[in-house]
């Protein structure tokens, strides 16, 4: 059972969506660091332009590499489903930012990978859902 897992192609689709994810991780959580630190942006912009960037990336390898994109919707079709998935994921992002760096007063630094967890399980869902 196990076996027929690993080579199933749901597990070679998550494998790759982690590795794309790892990948969009650390291209989003380092401009947030950059426009922070550097250039002292506020944590929610700067977040949200790591957010933006990462999902440039995080599309060209999704519809190249994870998915089996559904050729039955047009790619436009499938760049707004994308984007629009993509919107309500920064949503939760910056609403779990606020909340953790604001309310519950936890450095933006940890609260940034927990909103990544929650928006990268999210991610995976719909765009199986709605690009395949």
């Amino acid at each position: 059972m196990i076996k027929n897992f690993l080579q199933s192609k749901l597990f070679k689709q998550l494998f790759r969506f982690g590795i794309v994810g790892g990948i969009a991780f650390v291209i989003d959580y380092s401009i947030m660091v950059l426009c922070k630190e550097v250039f002292h942006l506020s944590t929610l912009l700067s977040a949200g332009l790591g957010f933006t960037i990462s999902v440039i990336f995080n599309y060209i390898a999704s519809v190249k590499w994870v998915f089996d994109v559904n050729k039955k919707n047009s790619s436009t079709k499938q760049f707004i489903l994308f984007i629009i998935f993509s919107v309500m994921g920064l949503g939760i992002t910056e609403l779990i930012m606020w909340f953790g760096e604001d309310i519950l007063l936890i450095s933006y630094l940890i609260v940034k990978i927990f909103a990544t967890a929650v928006v990268m399980v999210f991610n995976f869902i719909t765009r199986k859902m709605f690009l395949e």
